[in-house]
């Protein structure tokens, strides 16, 4: 039997077989290769090299170490849209946090009339009862809504600062949301007026502690503007705004701008709030104002869509004509315009008929000149007398029946606008209102043009001459920090306060000091000050610093007991641990024996000393405690903003 080819054909086909291995090996290794090859380049495009990759067969396998859960993740993700998630193998591990790297701390605080949101990250060492209880004084009957989180880290350098501030931020605005960081406070809130935005603005100023940025974004709601109003006078004495109303600070600027160019000098002060009878009033009153510029005297007088404009004495009248038809034809519609041009008066017809009432501080108002006969007059004079009171009203007028029409109603204007100045003159003639004087409020001259302009109709003749002073505003009359420092300074270097030995009691000697002291800290109350105790180093430390405490206590007991209110003082003894001198010999420890007034500002240290020596005996002899105020350095860093956010409003 022949054998040969069964062998040929058995050789063949193992052949066959090994080369089928064969091809299959190598096109596993190509696939393996292309792979990993494949893999590696799209984890390189997404900045994922850290990730090494290898094949076994047609396993894919991922090793490395990520640097977070969100970085494996991605590696996982970018390889199986490369080769099927199936055959990834996945060896990553995750890089253990560095815990040693404080997180950023931070707290916002939320203020409305519906409560109190707190949110953010803490130091431990502040802790959420801490803050809760820093704003427990405006807690009460409100939800404060708790969302505080605490960390074990150390608190930054300036965050108690910053968090010290923040609290009084809060506790000071009732709508506001306050932003507190390490080295920044971020505050924005809603004033009921622009006066309370301008005393929130000073309070915070005030009280910015050193080291820590402050943002305040502090808006005051519009006035609405009844009547809307605006009054420019041309006369002999030059060009003057009265009273000027826009409904946004760029058609302020607009209406400044053309008072300036109609030859107004100086600030001109332009109201801006609500009621404009039309967005095009900054238009109508740029048109109305350049007419008023061709007169040589005149008036004009906006009052809502009420437009007068009075023209020059003795001006021709078709002059006249011809500026008011050009004048009408450019105002938008919604205006109504009315041209006056006075009659020339002759010298007889002057000062027949003339009231003047005469306002003093002091003395009341005197009231003389012509009234209406009858029920008339009498209700004038009984307008005053509920004006100005009974005891202060000085009567001596006369009644005639043939006084001009509206007579009455202009008296009554001009004894009410008169009733608003500190002192002045109200001096009405047939045609013409005069009113003069002084007062304490910067902005009641607009106030009072735009009030008789509504009250006598917008071509009514009359003259204001009403000058600010201000040492009759309240406001602006407070003494400043430095100034109730000088004052108490003044004090202080007359006389010294004695406290008996071992006594916590304010003796007659050192009531007297008191008694001058709280003279002077009511017009203080915005400055807030601390009463420092100090003693020498005489007595054992301890019983040093609670002497020093009682008797700052009873300085601040003593204040209370004399009518002063004092919640813009605190009292703190430092004991001996603040030397002024040195405790080795007598005239040293007398003057590190002192009560020290400093000013105060939210989250500031302790007044810097050197550390005082230990000593064994308590001090024998009467101890002299003198008042000495230590100023701080004013931050300035937020004045450019405070002044930004008064020009936006």
């Amino acid at each position: 039997m022949n054998r040969t080819p069964h062998l040929v054909t058995a050789a063949a086909f193992a052949a066959a077989g090994v080369l089928s291995i064969g091809t299959a090996i190598l096109a596993a290794i190509t696939i393996e290769n292309r792979s990993v090859d494949a893999v590696e380049q799209a984890l390189e495009q997404e900045g994922l090299g850290w990730a090494e990759v290898s094949a076994d067969g047609l396993q894919l396998f991922l090793d490395g170490t990520a640097p977070d859960e969100a970085s494996a993740f991605r590696a996982l993700s970018r390889a199986s849209a490369i080769v099927d998630a199936d055959r990834i193998v996945n060896h990553l591990e995750i890089a253990v946090a560095d815990t040693t790297t404080a997180p950023r701390f931070s707290l916002d605080m939320l203020r409305n009339g519906d409560g109190i949101q707190l949110i953010g990250l803490v130091p431990l060492t502040t802790g959420r009862d801490t803050v809760v209880e820093s704003i427990s004084g405006v807690t009460e009957g409100v939800e404060v809504m708790d969302m505080v989180e605490t960390a074990d880290y150390p608190a930054p350098a300036t965050w108690q600062a910053a968090m010290d501030y923040g609290l009084q931020a809060l506790r000071e605005l009732p709508r506001s949301k306050v932003t507190v960081f390490a080295d920044r406070v971020e505050i924005e809130a809603v004033s009921e007026s622009a006066e309370q935005r301008a005393e929130f603005i000073e309070t915070l100023e005030a009280a910015r502690p050193d080291g820590v940025e402050v943002v305040l974004d502090i808006s005051a709601p519009r006035p609405v503007l009844t009547p809307f109003a605006l009054r420019l006078v041309r006369d002999e004495d030059g060009t003057r705004m009265e009273t000027c109303s826009a409904d946004t600070p760029e058609a302020a600027e607009r209406i400044i701008a053309a008072a300036q160019a109609a030859g107004v000098e100086g600030e001109i002060d332009c109201t801006v709030g609500l009621g404009v009878p039309t967005p095009r009033w900054a238009a109508a009153v740029e048109q109305a104002i350049g007419t008023l510029a061709q007169l040589e005297t005149g008036t004009l007088t906006f009052s809502d869509a009420d437009v007068t404009l009075t023209g020059s004495e003795g001006m021709s009248q078709d002059r006249f004509d011809q500026l008011v038809g050009e004048l009408d034809a450019e105002l938008p519609a919604v205006f109504s315009l009315t041209g006056i041009l006075p009659e020339t008066q002759s010298p007889t017809s002057a000062g027949l008929s003339r009231f003047v009432a005469q306002l003093d501080p002091d003395t009341g108002v005197s009231l003389r000149g012509r009234l209406p006969q009858g029920a008339v007059g009498r209700s004038v004079q009984a307008f005053a007398v509920a004006t100005f009171g009974r005891d202060r009203t000085d009567m001596a007028t006369r009644a005639v029946s043939d006084l001009p029409e509206g007579w009455s109603v202009r008296t009554m204007a001009g004894l009410r606008a008169l009733s608003a100045l500190h002192e002045g003159q109200l001096i009405l003639e047939a045609d013409t209102l005069n009113l003069s004087g002084t007062t304490g409020d910067p902005d009641l001259a607009s106030v009072l043009a735009r009030q008789l302009a509504d009250e006598l109709g917008p071509a009514a003749d009359f003259q204001l001459d009403v000058r600010y002073d201000e040492a009759l505003d309240p406001i602006a009359s407070l003494p400043t920090a430095e100034e109730c420092v000088a004052q108490i300074q003044a004090v202080q270097e007359e006389t010294k306060i004695v406290f008996d030995p071992g006594s916590v009691e304010i003796n007659e000697a050192a009531g007297e000091i008191l008694d001058r002291i709280a003279e002077i800290l009511p017009n203080c109350m915005h400055v807030r000050m601390e009463i420092g105790g100090h003693t020498d180093s005489q007595g054992r430390e301890e019983m040093n610093l609670n002497l020093s405490q009682s008797r700052a206590d009873a300085v601040l007991n003593g204040l209370l007991a004399r009518g002063v209110l004092v919640s813009n003082l605190t009292a703190q003894g430092y004991g001996e641990s603040q030397p002024i001198a040195s405790n080795e010999t007598e005239e040293g420890r007398e003057l590190n024996r002192r009560i020290e007034f400093r000013l105060l500002a939210a989250g500031a240290e302790d007044a810097d000393g050197e550390e005082a020596g230990d000593g064994e005996d308590a001090p024998e002899a009467s101890e002299e405690y003198e008042f000495e105020i230590r100023p701080q350095p004013r931050p300035d860093s937020i004045t450019e903003a405070a002044e930004a956010a008064e020009e936006e409003e």
